[in-house]
C-alpha cells in the first residue's frame, strides 16, 4: 500500500525503510511546521550546564534534534522511543528508553527514583498537563521548556496517491486540511491520537501501539483478517 504519514518536515527521514520492512510505500504530508523557540532553547542549555536537573526527558525526536547537538555532559537522559534515542544518540548521548511509546510512562518507569527530582523537559509549544502532573504528583519537580512551536500550515494534503494516511499525532490530525474518501484508509498511530480522531468525527480503522512499527504490523494484521486488497 502507498501510505500517506503525517510528519514534520526533516522527520520522514526512516520512514520509507520502515514502511518498505513491512511491505509498503509512503511519503509525507505535512500539516504543520515546527518554529524553533530560540529564547527557550538557550535557556534549557543553561539550565543544563548549571546543573538543574537530574533528569532529562525528550517527548519526541524533533527537540532532541534540536538541543542535542548543543548539550554537554547532561544528567539522565530519558528518550520516549527508539527514534528519539537514536537522534541523541546521533550526538553521542546515551539514554534510556522507554518500554512504551506515551509520556505517561515516564513516571513509573522511574518509579521511587524521581522524588525529590528535577525534570528538565524540552518540549513543543502543546500542552501536556497529565505529565506535569504525573512528575509532580510523584514527588518530582517539572521544568518544562516549550522549545518549539508547531504552526499549521494550512494546506490540504496531498492524498491524491494515497491509499491509507497514517496520522502521527493528535495535533497533526486536528490541523490538517484533508478530504476523506471511501477508499482511504485511515490509521491513528497510538490510542491517543485514534481519541482525539474519534471526537472530530473521524473513526480510524486501525490504531498502532504509539509507534509506526506497530502501526504497520496492525495494518498487516488488518489486511489479513479482511482481506482487503487496496
Amino acid at each position: 500500500m502507498k501510505i500517506a504519514v503525517t510528519r514534520l518536515a526533516g522527520k520522514e527521514e526512516r520512514d520509507a525503510a520502515r514502511c518498505a520492512a513491512f511491505g509498503h510505500a509512503c511519503y509525507s504530508v505535512h500539516p504543520l511546521r515546527s518554529e524553533i523557540e530560540k529564547d527557550a532553547v538557550d535557556a534549557f542549555i543553561a539550565a543544563t550546564k548549571n546543573g538543574d536537573f537530574d533528569c532529562i526527558f525528550f517527548t519526541s525526536a524533533l527537540p532532541a534534534k534540536i538541543v542535542a547537538p548543543l548539550l554537554v555532559n547532561p544528567p539522565r537522559v530519558i528518550a520516549i522511543g527508539p527514534e528519539t534515542a537514536r537522534e541523541l544518540e546521533r550526538c553521542g548521548i546515551a539514554s534510556e528508553t522507554l518500554p512504551g511509546f506515551y509520556s505517561r510512562d515516564f513516571v513509573p518507569y522511574l518509579g521511587e527514583w524521581i522524588k525529590g527530582k528535577t525534570i528538565g523537559l524540552p518540549r513543543a509549544d502543546v500542552p501536556n498537563a497529565p505529565l506535569i502532573s504525573a512528575i509532580e504528583a510523584a514527588g518530582g519537580i517539572a521544568k518544562e521548556f516549550r522549545c518549539y512551536r508547531l504552526v499549521p500550515t494550512n494546506e490540504p494534503l496531498d492524498l491524491s496517491r494515497a491509499d491509507a494516511i497514517l496520522f502521527t499525532s493528535a495535533m497533526s490530525y486536528k490541523k490538517a486540511v484533508w478530504t476523506p474518501r471511501c477508499d482511504l484508509l485511515v490509521m491513528a498511530i497510538g490510542e491517543v491520537t485514534a481519541n482525539a480522531m474519534r471526537c472530530g468525527g473521524t473513526f480510524p480503522d486501525i490504531v498502532g501501539d504509539g509507534s509506526l512499527e506497530g502501526t504497520l504490523a496492525a495494518l498487516n494484521e488488518y489486511r489479513g483478517k479482511t482481506r482487503i486488497v487496496r
